[in-house]
């Protein structure tokens, strides 16, 4: 009925249509893979300017008294852990503003490009 050749040959094909079924399952799973990691790298992103912004709130904006050195440090730390450099700019306008009026308008500005940080 079939003979030797016959019979290699849909084996070939029958190992060939499963690699090939294989490679693109693979594929697929290395997609799915890079876009779970862009999603993890972004919620961490996310976690770090939403700490920051909890930190600064509860440290700066309610303060009663002189924010202390290590409070501001603890800022500081957490402003760079986020590691944007309009974020840390606009951090820097703050600290550096001369009347409170200057630092009351860099605070709006930084509140705000917290929050448009903020990817969902």
């Amino acid at each position: 009925m079939f003979n030797q050749r016959t019979i290699t040959i849909i084996i070939i094909v029958v190992l060939a249509a499963g690699l090939v079924l294989s490679a693109s399952q693979c594929y697929v799973s290395l997609q799915n893979l890079k876009a779970a990691e862009s999603l993890l790298r972004t919620y961490q992103q996310n976690e770090k300017v939403l700490s920051f912004t909890k930190l600064f709130i509860g440290k700066v904006l309610k303060a009663e008294t002189e924010v202390s050195f290590e409070d501001r440090l603890q800022l500081e730390n957490a402003v760079r852990d986020i590691n944007n450099e309009d974020i840390l700019d606009q951090w820097n306008k703050f600290t550096e503003s001369k009347t409170e009026a200057q630092a009351q308008e860099e605070v709006k500005n930084l509140l705000e490009l917290l929050v448009n940080k903020i990817a969902y």
